[in-house]
């Protein structure tokens, strides 16, 4: 059936490929391309619309939500066109988080053509948290950490955008259809932004119209007030009816004027989480949560989303477009006189150390152009550059088959560690220093005492050369990328594996875990970069903007910038949480090998082919 857009049609239903209504005569493709099959919705604000996209080959499936006139908020046309396309530039900056459906299209209304505004977003397939609680009952409170945990940094991030959703409920929050409840793994995408407000000073002093369902709605939202910690109340009563099966007007006793959910729950719960549930459902604005990130910091949930879906940094504002770029390179230094391969960034951000295939380690220092040390001793090609810890040694690896210990202070060569029989690809440190990593194309893992300089164990599981090695922050993991497109994670006490990832369909070139150990990054020669769960070892994101092999991937301390060089000569900037390309670094004339990050987040640094060192900087 085709669903026609007339508000006024007195028989909107049409045969499925009709151009024209029967009825009224309007058009029944929107914008030409997007046509409704089954109308799921009617309300105050608008109706929702099942809709497919007829551009698309594949006749994509969609979502379209048309408002209704008396929703505009105002009865002039420009004006009320003019809040309807920021009200959709809004969705379609929130739809870039990966949980926040994706803004497809936006039509704005005309009321000399008698057609309303509509929005078109991505349809989020998969079962509501209300229809799985109606066939399974009572949730757990694993489930409801699990909840929390995966929606309030979703909420956190729209209240930075000064958003309030309004209409948080079971129905409006969806589960990937591939995975259940009970697997960390998944994604809950909150949906229907239909009655979400912008948070203005001005509109906050002013009381507007009582949008969302009722049972779920804090006080000050039923008065026309929402603020943002309405949608902490929302989430609130949301789990406790999903903990008691018992409807959000049945829980709370009137004449007392206090929640009595506690009273029905059909499983105990945690005192932790019932304080916590109590304080997200206090009646008075200044005695509930005022943010999201109290609640996780309260209920002491797992982190290893945070990072990704934190409030974002002012980096995180800018986009490919920006006229003026915020990240500038502020200083090129020459000295290498052929490509260069590695970099890193001492302890103190202050120097930094390069290698390359000049068969040279150099030191800079950023407030000079000029290196003040070179490094001799590699026959050869070198490929990897690291600090120790306390800032006292530099470790190099070389395609002569060796690693190479120097001495910072009185820069001289300590130790030549000759166990590897091909190539030294890539060397890590573990963060107390105990432990040296490399990884070589003769398809081993080194795992080095790193004070002794002694080999504690040869790890063997890939089938081709490993590319990188990274050591998980809390020195317990060590992962490997390789050739065979594969990474591996190792136990490093017993040098057994924990588990292969599968995901990448070229050569894995660069590994970094996040600063929580929970994620993984890596960087291929597909030119993709892959954001991977390590405690469930699903991918998270997927990021796509390179045209060549990514060669080097690095993010920052707080874990709220994620860089990479590529093959392709570009260093790109991305916001983890969204996977959002922030910004894209031009300046090389040749493909970049190595990036990283200082430690305070100031600086960038990127080495490439064309044998020049970029220093970036936030201006």
């Amino acid at each position: 059936m085709s669903y026609c857009f007339n508000l006024t049609c007195h028989k909107p239903d049409n045969p499925d490929h009709a151009r024209f209504c029967s009825a009224c005569g309007s058009r029944l493709l929107l914008g030409d391309r997007y046509r409704a099959m089954e109308l799921i919705s009617q309300g105050g604000i608008g109706r929702t619309f099942r809709a497919i996209d007829e551009y698309e080959s594949g006749l994509s499936p969609c979502i379209i939500k048309q408002f209704s006139p008396t929703n505009q908020g105002t009865t002039n046309t420009e004006k009320a066109a003019a809040s309807f396309r920021q009200e959709a530039a809004r969705l379609q900056n929130l739809g870039e988080h990966p949980q926040i459906p994706r803004l497809l299209a936006y039509f704005e209304p005309n009321p000399q053509m008698g057609t309303a505004g509509a929005i078109v977003q991505r349809l989020v397939e998969g079962e509501s948290l209300a229809q799985q609680f109606a066939k399974e009952g009572a949730f757990k409170e694993t489930q409801i950490r699990h909840i929390l945990a995966q929606l309030l940094p979703v909420l956190q991030y729209i209240h930075s955008h000064q958003v309030i959703h309004r209409d948080i409920n079971p129905a409006n929050i969806i589960r990937s259809p591939d995975t259940g409840i009970e697997t960390e793994a998944e994604k809950l995408v909150l949906v229907d932004f239909s009655a979400a407000k912008l948070t203005t000073k001005t509109a906050l002093a002013r009381t507007g119209t009582v949008i969302g369902s009722a049972a779920y709605a804090a006080p000050e939202q039923l008065m026309g007030k929402a603020v943002t910690s309405s949608d902490l109340y929302s989430l609130g009563v949301t789990c406790i009816h999903l903990l008691t099966n018992v409807h959000p007007f049945d829980l709370f006793n009137s004449l007392e004027g206090m929640w009595v959910w506690q009273d029905y729950l059909i499983e105990p719960i945690s005192d932790q989480l019932k304080q916590t549930l109590n304080k997200m459902l206090e009646g008075a604005v200044k005695r509930r949560y005022q943010s999201a990130a109290q609640i996780l910091q309260d209920l002491n949930l797992s982190q290893e989303l945070a990072p990704l879906f934190s409030v974002p940094s002012p980096v995180s504002s800018m986009t490919p477009n920006t006229l003026t770029p915020t990240w500038q390179c502020v200083q090129t230094l020459r000295g290498h006189w052929s490509s260069i391969h590695a970099i890193a960034f001492h302890p103190d951000g202050q120097m930094l150390a390069s290698g390359g295939a000049d068969r040279s380690v150099k030191l800079w220092h950023l407030d000079s152009d000029v290196s003040h040390c070179t490094l001799s001793g590699h026959s050869n090609l070198i490929d990897a550059v690291v600090f120790s810890p306390d800032g006292q040694f530099l470790v190099s690896g070389s395609w002569d088959h060796t690693l190479k210990i120097w001495q910072l202070s009185t820069q001289t060569l300590t130790h030549t560690l000759k166990q590897h029989s091909g190539w030294i690809k890539s060397v890590a440190i573990s963060l107390d220093g105990k432990i040296l990593a490399s990884g070589s194309a003769d398809q081993r893992i080194k795992v080095w005492n790193f004070k002794t300089q002694d080999v504690q164990n040869s790890l063997d599981g890939h089938s081709s050369m490993i590319q990188t090695v990274a050591i998980s922050p809390d020195g317990q993991t060590l992962a490997s990328g390789s050739v065979d497109r594969t990474i591996k994670l190792w136990n490093l006490a017993t040098g057994e594996i924990q588990l292969t990832l599968h995901g990448h369909t070229d050569a894995v070139n660069s590994l970094f875990f996040s600063p929580s150990g929970q994620l993984l990054i890596s960087g291929s020669s597909d030119g993709t970069i892959q954001v991977w769960n390590l405690r469930t070892g699903n991918i998270l994101l997927t990021l796509i903007g390179h045209t060549d092999a990514v060669h080097s991937v690095a993010i920052s301390a707080k874990g709220s910038l994620l860089i990479s060089g590529s093959a392709d000569g570009t260093v790109k900037l991305w916001h983890p949480g969204s996977g959002k390309l922030l910004q894209t670094l031009s300046d090389h004339a040749a493909g970049v090998m190595s990036v990283a990050i200082s430690p305070d987040r100031s600086t960038l640094v990127s080495a490439a082919q064309d044998k020049t060192i970029k220093v970036w900087q936030f201006i």
